[in-house]
């Protein structure tokens, strides 16, 4: 007789979510209620009045709208770069062989453990005298180029289970090492690419070190939230605004993509369909 499944996991995972669930809605209703309510516990419901004004005036005052044109730019030439780099680079580390070919990997992988901060001051020289500072290129080319790290990792770790038989096999029929990647490997290797884009977009969308050094017109929407929290005026109406309109993409792609996602993962046999 088969016993009943423990109820405890289920009970820890609601607590999770309903910790998670907790500050989503204290943002979301300091969003739609007067600051004089909400400064006194937006959990307050002894008082509730339902106003859109820190939406009008988020939107007046603080030049959202081009923002958020900007953060989708940004995110989605350095999400495709990414997804369109990285399994070529893993694919030619993986099955390629090359003069110091494990050497550069080794230091690819291991700027992973690189802090961001180091970076910044000798790539701002670089910008300055190469007249990309306030030019997209001086975040493009970091995102892409940091996200090396740990994106050729994950795709090659899983290139370490696709067959190399059928590699061998293009390669006796004649195929190129490029025909053997875009026709054979890519097609079969989904699932890491996606879950790169994945966490590559989460990554860049919310980036604000970068922007908020080399770019100084066209500035994405986590610069302009960190611009709205004023020192001397209390704005959290405003701030909650914009941290909706902030997130609300990244959330929206993320279950988007993870089925693509999950879906990519049954060809992880390397066999296509």
């Amino acid at each position: 007789m088969i016993g009943r499944a423990p109820r405890w996991p289920i009970v820890i995972l609601g607590i999770v979510a309903v910790i998670w669930v907790i500050p989503i809605i204290g943002i979301v209703m300091t969003s739609i209620r007067p600051l004089a309510e909400t400064s006194r516990g937006w959990w307050r419901i002894d008082s509730f009045t339902l106003t859109l004004s820190a939406w009008e005036r988020v939107w007046e005052t603080w030049p959202l709208a081009p923002a958020f044109v900007t953060t989708a730019v940004l995110a989605v030439i350095a999400t495709v770069g990414t997804m369109l780099l990285t399994p070529a680079a893993a694919y030619a580390f993986h099955f390629l062989r090359f003069p110091f070919r494990r050497l550069l990997l080794i230091i690819i992988i291991n700027a992973f453990v690189l802090p961001q901060q180091v970076v910044i001051i000798p790539l701002f020289q670089l910008w300055r005298d190469l007249g990309l500072i306030d030019n997209f290129l001086a975040v493009l080319i970091p995102y892409v180029g940091l996200s090396f790290a740990w994106s050729i990792f994950l795709v090659k770790n899983f290139l370490e289970d696709f067959p190399a038989e059928v590699v061998e096999a293009s390669r006796i029929d004649g195929a190129r090492p490029l025909q053997t990647f875009w026709h054979i490997v890519l097609p079969n290797s989904l699932a890491p690419v996606f879950a790169t884009g994945i966490l590559q977009f989460l990554w860049t969308w919310n980036a604000l070190l970068l922007p908020l050094l080399y770019l100084r017109t066209n500035v994405p929407l986590p610069v302009i939230l960190a611009r709205i929290n004023g020192t001397y005026e209390l704005n959290w109406d405003m701030q909650s605004v914009a941290a909706i309109i902030t997130t609300v993409v990244p959330l929206l792609v993320f279950l988007v993509f993870q089925r693509q996602f999950a879906a990519g993962a049954e060809t992880r046999s390397g066999a296509k369909d």
